[in-house]
């Protein structure tokens, strides 16, 4: 495939999964989104809902991406890019910042993962061998936020499935996992499995199926994906 035409695809699978997940906003919730893909989803908040996005580097009322020329170097998220900073932003210490989330005041966390499974087990830290920076704050983030959701395309470059029986990667933390949204479909995580809520336009029960490890269960009330 073309650069061009691959880029043009990476960026539509991208652009389904966090409209998507935009939809799960609700007003009033706290929201932390992890980095890289997730932080995307503060261009899309839906119009007349009112949520406050926290960093766990220290800032509470993120705003969308900076126009470009109007970037401030020193308004960053955890992942180091600049962000823009809405009326009434507060800053904080970085210990500060870890209390609201292990506090329990974060609504909803949306991260992005290597390896998801059945049981909602995550591992989105390290892969074995390969040099890391650290766990962030992920560990702290699942544990504490009262809902997460994983922000994640269905499969690895290779097409191998990224939501497995069990995972095999180190965890990042076991059964914490409440949704799975990728460019394919929208996932509950229940006591009896894996659940398909939605599937992408375009695709079928089976397409989902062939690319996922674990079995799925199939909602009664089975729709298309929105966003």
């Amino acid at each position: 495939m073309p650069t061009d035409a691959k880029a043009a695809k990476d960026t539509d699978k991208r652009e389904r999964i966090v409209k998507r997940i935009a939809l799960e906003l609700r007003d009033g919730f706290y929201v932390n989104l992890g980095i890289g893909l997730p932080t995307l989803i503060a261009n899309h908040v839906p119009a007349g809902i009112d949520v406050v996005l926290q960093s766990e580097n220290g800032m509470l009322g993120i705003g969308p991406y900076p126009i470009e020329g109007q970037e401030d170097a020193d308004l960053i998220n955890a992942g180091k890019e600049t962000v823009s900073e809405l009326p009434g932003t507060a800053y904080f210490s970085s210990a500060d910042s870890f209390a609201m989330i292990r506090g329990g005041h974060v609504d909803l966390s949306v991260l992005g993962a290597m390896e998801v499974d059945e049981q909602g087990n995550l591992a989105n830290w390290m892969i074995p061998g390969k040099m890391v920076k650290g766990m962030g704050g992920a560990m702290d983030l699942v544990a504490g936020a009262r809902r997460v959701i994983v922000a994640m395309e269905h499969t690895t470059k290779d097409g191998q499935p990224k939501i497995l029986k069990k995972c095999t990667l180190p965890l990042t933390g076991k059964g914490v996992v409440h949704t799975i949204v990728t460019e394919m479909a929208y996932i509950n995580v229940t006591p009896q499995g894996l659940v398909l809520q939605e599937v992408a336009p375009g695709l079928t029960v089976d397409d989902v199926q062939h690319a996922t490890d674990a079995k799925l269960g199939i909602s009664g009330t089975l729709r298309t994906m929105e966003g």
